[in-house]
């Protein structure tokens, strides 16, 4: 030890202490998070349950609908806005109401707002969903008819220019859907049962995942379509992070085509126009 120096066995272990401690209570293993999400995967239930005291229908599945909604926005990036939503396309065709919208809203305004009432246009969806008490046949066939009443919209796509040049108009990719509910009413979750209604939905009313908060997930994200399931425990972070995986490959929305929609409006209305048309 250098002249002049002293050891203070005092202080260094005191310091060593305080170390070991701040250590001790950074958990950074795979049981810390498997523990952490799972106590977010029941607070969401018990979320969820405590709307059973809503004696009204309606107004109880708007509450659970604003439950998942606030469930997807505290796990989605900002770039992805989470809202109920109509969609609509150039052509002034309208989509169902649809329970939970994920869409871009960096490069795609919103159209006509009032108040929680609100368009998106088709070109800015990048996930639809639909919200049930429980994922069964027919919720499960009601979730696919809305997601059909989406993918038949047209969508428009243009040429991006930049400061170097003209990036080519982007290719479309398939709007993913799926269904949130509180339980699968099926004995053995999603089983051989669930499978085999599931893989009757033709291409356009296919429903790509799925989640209930009392612990079950799937999803077809893999190539191929092969079902990924999740733990029981741990179903809202497996779902979530595979959404994430799923709309990271998507990448950004198409330019729109903001001409087409000028051009509709341009045309002059006639008597004919019935409903499921905004012109």
């Amino acid at each position: 030890m250098p002249v002049g120096l002293s050891w203070d066995s005092t202080r260094y272990s005191n310091e060593t202490e305080i170390i070991m401690s701040q250590t001790e209570r950074t958990p950074m293993n795979a049981e810390f998070l498997r523990q952490a999400f799972a106590t977010e995967q029941t607070r969401l239930v018990a979320n969820l349950e405590s709307s059973r005291r809503i004696v009204h229908a309606g107004d109880r599945g708007e509450v659970n609908e604003q439950h998942f909604i606030d469930f997807l926005r505290k796990y989605l990036p900002n770039r992805y806005t989470v809202e109920k939503a109509m969609v609509l396309d150039s052509e002034g065709r309208v989509s169902d109401s649809i329970d939970v919208v994920v869409f871009d809203q960096q490069y795609t305004p919103t159209l006509l707002d009032n108040d929680k009432h609100r368009y998106v246009p088709a070109e800015a969806v990048y996930a639809i969903f639909e919200c049930k008490p429980t994922i069964n046949k027919g919720y499960l066939e009601y979730a696919a008819d809305k997601a059909a009443s989406v993918r038949k919209l047209k969508r428009t796509s243009v040429e991006i220019h930049h400061a170097g040049g003209v990036y080519p108009a982007k290719k479309h990719f398939e709007v993913v859907a799926g269904i949130l509910a509180i339980e699968v009413e099926w004995a053995d979750g999603f089983g051989e049962a669930f499978r085999k209604v599931h893989a009757g939905l033709a291409p356009e009313r296919a429903i790509d995942c799925g989640f209930a908060a009392k612990g079950a997930s799937f999803d077809t994200f893999a190539v191929g379509g092969a079902y990924a399931y999740g733990p029981p425990e741990n179903a809202l972070a497996h779902f979530a992070f595979r959404l994430l995986w799923k709309l990271q490959s998507l990448a950004t929305v198409p330019a729109v085509d903001w001409m087409a929609y000028a051009n509709q409006l341009a045309k002059t209305t006639t008597s004919s126009n019935k409903g499921g048309s905004l012109v």
